[in-house]
């Protein structure tokens, strides 16, 4: 068991093909769904989203608010809020309302429409194109404001693979996209908590690194959620008696009472993303 230093980087073929399809289609788009997770408002933002939509209309839409931490994440909302974005907070699981999103999206079309009415021209549905890095809820939030099961939705990274188009009602109609990642990480860091909050493959980071990261992390930022959890008060350089702790308290213990490392580090990971460890936001406003 070694806690390994290995860069993280992930970028499937169909990230990059899903870019330039996203291109081709950009000039039928009249508005964009920015779609972030709250735990990580900046880590989960596209690098390069301007690039990507160009000067479209945008709508940021920020997800799984019941499993951030507020206080953090709301200083995220009025520093987007003061570059000019027009935000939305959701927790879609519990969601029943959507008419905020509906509401606004035709609201800022309102005026464009107005001047092709007032030219003879027939209205026709806003063409909206979301996008988002993977598992931050981007068909969650196409199930809610369809009413049904049209975008599938996995628990793994990277579960849409193609775009498509979805109609929500006869003023809206949506371009779902599978996950957009960029190339190359150059802050580790991020791409660690884009791992801990499952946007990159369990696969491509080893789990015992990324269940170190997170516990260390959770050390310094929300160290009573973490003794809560586990009775770590303290950290050791390598871990090793804190992953004993939790190896007891959690039942994950071989024969001979010895610790299993490999289900230890997957309790962890599974206990941050299932929102076990408290309410969190790994992303600090003054890294900005």
């Amino acid at each position: 068991m070694n806690e390994n230093k290995t860069n993280i980087n992930w970028y499937p073929g169909h990230m990059a093909k899903t870019k330039r399809q996203i291109g081709e289609q950009l000039n039928l788009i009249d508005v964009v769904y920015e779609v972030i997770d709250s735990r990580m408002p900046r880590s989960s933002k596209i690098n390069d989203i301007d690039d990507l939509i160009k000067n479209k209309k945008r709508i940021l839409i920020m997800t799984k608010s019941d499993l951030c931490d507020s206080n953090k994440t709301n200083k995220f909302v009025k520093y987007y809020e003061s570059l000019g974005y027009k935000v939305l907070q959701f927790d879609l699981q519990s969601c029943k309302n959507l008419e905020p999103l509906i509401n606004l999206t035709e609201s800022i079309m309102e005026e464009e429409f107005s001047k092709m009415t007032s030219k003879g021209l027939s209205r026709r549905p806003i063409r909206v194109l979301v996008v988002g890095v993977p598992n931050v809820g981007k068909s969650t939030l196409i199930n809610r404001l369809v009413g049904q099961n049209k975008a599938g939705v996995g628990s793994k990274a990277g579960f849409t693979k193609q775009l498509s188009w979805i109609r929500v009602n006869k003023n809206i109609e949506l371009l779902d996209s599978p996950g957009i990642l960029w190339p190359k990480f150059e802050d580790q860091k991020e791409a660690h908590i884009l791992a801990s909050l499952s946007s990159i493959k369990d696969e491509v980071v080893d789990s015992f690194q990324l269940s170190s990261f997170i516990i260390r992390t959770m050390y310094e930022l929300y160290p009573k959620q973490l003794e809560e959890r586990y009775g770590i008060t303290s950290i050791s350089e390598d871990l090793i008696e804190e992953y004993d702790l939790i190896a007891k308290r959690r039942g994950a213990l071989k024969k001979g009472g010895l610790t299993d490392y490999d289900k230890v580090s997957n309790i962890v990971i599974q206990d941050l993303q299932n929102g076990r460890l408290g309410k969190v936001t790994f992303d600090d406003i003054s890294n900005l």
